[in-house]
């Protein structure tokens, strides 16, 4: 028993003289995937109106839609099949005859595993599988899935919504196995649900090899192709070779950050950002004059605020003093004067620093650290010490005069110049080394 191809022209308003059915699928949407056939009697012609459903009579006619596989089945087992749209005449006495179309002979090799070499039929059906593709099936993680960005150096967890769809790459594999028996339609929401924990699981295998990949996080949503792939390549085994399905693509409608994995990716970017001289001068100049606006405002009076400000820029200079040189904000000079200034740098006294690094300034380039004050001091006999007594001659050490201070800043000399007040009363400058003499 099988069926044979019908010619175009024999199907005609004689057919429908005949007695005979003609048979098309049912209503067939885009999220249907299996329905069965219907006798077709909207032909004021064809008056066979009391033929059973479940007998399809010799000499039949089966019509077959583009992207419609067509199986003929007899007690529930497959006799034959067509991947190939157009007219076919049901035949008893026929082989199987195989219509393969576009799936070729592995569609043959699944077929030999299920085939039923029935003679005279009792229950036949026509069935029709759905070969377009099967959109809008809906996903949602319902606990966050880790994902180890190697960019921020960090576990983050997510949580991902969307759609995916499955294309149908062996229709009789996916009859026998993911269609329920003694069902005249299926939809895909029927079924999808039986699929849909599997589909999750590999979504977390596969994000994960998105991890191992190197693919930043924030970039998940943007690579559904290549996360499509992912999930076919994980669910090849379960999905295609032993159901006849697999995913065609997924897409990423919305993707969410646990509070702390989100809280990590700010602090993240907040320092990426700060990094940059440019930005990182760009705030210091901001939060200067946002402290110079509120100074005028002080509760205690404007100057002390503007002392407090003068206290606040002298410490942040020294504190950029120590950063490393860089990570300073960068100065573009013409390549005319950094040679002019070469000369001048390695004129100057270099001095080493406890870190190794050879500096001209009062301060370290590389730790930040001031310049070592030079305890050396020079006999009348020549030699160089660093101790009270000369070890040639046994001369003591010159008494030094002691340091008087006037402020840099303003020229304020205290009234005794060697025991100078904290701060400048005139400017708020702290007095220190620079306001030696």
């Amino acid at each position: 028993m099988g069926i044979i191809r019908a010619a175009i022209e024999a199907i005609g308003g004689g057919l429908a003289d005949q007695w005979l059915e003609v048979i098309e699928a049912n209503d067939m949407s885009d999220t249907t995937v299996m329905t069965t056939g219907v006798k077709v009697r909207n032909d004021k012609r064809n008056r066979n109106i009391k033929g059973s459903d479940n007998i399809v009579s010799q000499g039949s006619i089966i019509h077959v839609y583009p992207n419609q596989f067509m199986i003929l089945t007899d007690g529930g087992k497959v006799v034959d099949y067509t991947a190939e749209p157009g007219y076919y005449k049901v035949d008893n006495s026929s082989s199987p005859s195989l219509f393969s179309g576009q799936f070729g002979d592995a569609l043959k090799e699944t077929f030999s595993r299920i085939k039923y070499g029935g003679t005279t039929p009792y229950a036949q059906k026509v069935i029709f599988i759905n070969l377009q593709e099967i959109k809008n099936i809906a996903f949602g993680t319902v606990n966050p899935i880790n994902y180890l960005d190697h960019f921020y150096n960090a576990e983050l967890f997510l949580r991902c919504h969307g759609y995916f769809s499955i294309k149908i790459v062996d229709p009789l594999k996916f009859y026998t196995e993911a269609i329920p028996k003694n069902k005249d339609r299926v939809e895909i929401t029927d079924i999808h649900k039986l699929y849909l924990s599997e589909f999750l699981g590999a979504l977390q295998t596969a994000i994960s090899k998105m991890s191992v990949d190197g693919i930043q996080i924030s970039y998940v949503g943007s690579k559904t192709m290549e996360l499509a792939q992912y999930l076919s390549d994980v669910l090849d085994d379960s999905w295609t070779s032993k159901r006849g399905m697999q995913i065609e693509s997924v897409g990423i409608n919305s993707i969410s950050y646990t509070e702390e994995s989100q809280r990590l990716i700010n602090m993240r970017n907040q320092g990426s950002m700060m990094s940059d001289p440019y930005v990182r001068a760009g705030y210091v100049q901001t939060q200067l004059a946002d402290g110079i606006a509120k100074a005028g405002s002080n509760p205690a009076g404007a100057m002390t605020g503007f002392l407090g400000v003068g206290m606040g820029m002298q410490t942040a200079g020294a504190f950029m003093g120590g950063f490393p040189q860089a990570n300073q904000y960068p100065v573009q000079q013409p390549p005319q004067q950094q040679q002019q200034q070469q000369p001048q740098a390695a004129g100057a006294a270099a001095w080493v620093c406890s870190c190794g690094t050879s500096n001209t300034g009062r301060f370290c380039m590389n730790c930040g650290k001031p310049k070592a004050e030079d305890n050396t001091w020079k006999c009348s006999c020549g030699a160089v010490n660093s101790g009270r007594f000369c070890p040639q001659c046994g001369n003591k050490k010159p008494e030094t005069a002691a340091k008087t201070y006037k402020c840099n800043k303003c020229g304020w000399t205290p009234s005794d110049p060697s025991n100078p007040p904290k701060f400048c009363p005139e400017c708020g400058d702290p007095f220190d080394e620079q306001d030696a003499n």
